[in-house]
């Protein structure tokens, strides 16, 4: 019988790195692969779509965060009997000096502890592992394993309507007040998708009073599924200030066939492919707002273009089936 996989997570809620967690666990199970997610017990979130798509699980209870390395390190030296694949710092520093380790990081370390972290981390691990070209140019000795999306079917277009959507964390960091004043500048209607949970008040500050001031030109969703908010609007924006270690919004945005406009922070461009003709500088309302109306006002065969070749770049990088072709090649290595 194939060696088991079992997959610890680094948080209990479904972040960006959690959902490749249980995509993760989706692609094992339809390899056949015996596979195990390893979750805090609180929330059950990870837990729950782990089980849903077919895995075994297993809640390492979590008083904190000092608690749940502890008893996860336990519980690793106690009872793991397979491959340790750790996404993120969390676990991977848990279990540091353990073997038969794969160290999978989602963000880049933001601060001289997290660097020291990942050094005390990669300790007799096999691989680490990386999502984009552009993390990998900055973690000396990491390999790219680039993400995927669920299955997305592609959308029909709209009516025009001057929506401009934004789905991802309401902070600065992600752009959010600088789109409200790029969308000010014009005539379109702001979209927006997420909320402020674990956002610093210092990022999520200038991004209530852009909002504010857009009044009533400015509609939020709140948490919603992707699809919900791509289904609604002519454009996308995703202008992170701050280098994005990959952007899965944006190969959800390629999948469903919505045009999209992305800034030229980190992996966002690498994501979106070479040719994309609709990046921003970061930081910077009047490009995005020319950017933007570039899009808008796009000619609709132009339009059409670009879209479906970034889903022809989706299906061939950023699918389930090519994320399972990455997993399958990435076992294979490590039963050799």
């Amino acid at each position: 019988m194939a060696e088991r996989v079992f997959l610890a997570a680094n948080n209990a809620d479904l972040g960006g790195g959690e959902q490749m967690v249980v995509r993760t666990a989706a692609a094992l199970v339809s390899l056949g692969r015996p596979v195990t997610v390893v979750a805090p017990d609180s929330p059950t979130d990870v837990l729950d779509a782990a089980a849903g798509v077919g895995a075994d699980v297993v809640a390492i209870r979590a008083d904190g965060r000092r608690d749940h390395l502890l008893r996860l390190r336990a519980w690793d030296r106690a009872e793991r009997d397979g491959v340790l694949w750790c996404h993120g710092l969390v676990p991977a520093l848990a279990t540091a000096g353990h073997r038969r380790r794969l160290v999978h990081l989602h963000q880049l370390p933001r601060s001289p502890q997290q660097w020291a972290a990942l050094r005390v981390a990669r300790t007799r691990s096999d691989r680490l592992l990386v999502p984009s070209t552009h993390l990998a140019g900055r973690v000396p000795g990491a390999e790219v394993l680039a993400n995927w999306t669920d299955d997305v079917a592609r959308r029909p277009r709209p009516a025009p309507s001057g929506r401009i959507g934004f789905l991802g964390r309401l902070s600065s960091d992600k752009g959010l007040d600088v789109l409200a004043r790029a969308v000010a500048a014009g005539d379109g209607t702001l979209v927006v998708g997420g909320d402020d949970r674990w956002v610093p008040d210092e990022q999520a500050a200038p991004v209530r009073a852009a909002l504010a001031a857009l009044g009533e030109r400015a509609e939020l969703l709140g948490r919603v599924a992707p699809v919900a908010l791509l289904e609604r609007c002519d454009v996308v924006a995703f202008p992170s200030r701050v280098p994005e270690s990959f952007g899965l919004v944006v190969a959800e945005a390629m999948a469903a066939g919505v045009p999209f406009v992305v800034s030229d922070a980190g992996a966002m461009p690498e994501v979106a492919g070479p040719d994309h003709p609709w990046v921003a500088r970061a930081g910077d309302v009047d490009d995005l707002a020319r950017v933007l109306a570039l899009a808008l006002h796009a000619d609709a065969a132009v339009v059409r273009d670009v879209t479906d070749r970034a889903r022809a770049r989706w299906e061939a990088e950023y699918s389930p089936e090519a994320g399972r072709s990455r997993v399958r090649r990435l076992l294979a290595e490590l039963d050799r």
